[in-house]
């Protein structure tokens, strides 16, 4: 899947555009891990242990991205 939306600002650098496409892929996925287990293809224990992970490598991707 590819990005649509594009990063501007006054601050702009390559660390901060490549947390801004980590953020853009945590929210497809969050998205596509909600779908699943809305329509019975995960138990929410399963989907919300996945997106515990994802936002713990957010978090970690902003850590090392934006020192």
């Amino acid at each position: 899947m590819e990005s649509f939306s594009s990063y501007h600002g006054s601050q702009w650098s390559p660390n901060r555009l490549a947390f801004h496409q980590n953020l853009e892929q945590f929210a497809e996925r969050v998205g596509l891990i909600v779908g699943l287990q809305g329509n019975g293809k995960m138990s929410q224990e399963d989907a919300y242990r996945q997106i515990k992970d994802l936002l713990s490598e957010l978090k970690s991707s902003r850590k090392q991205l934006l020192k």
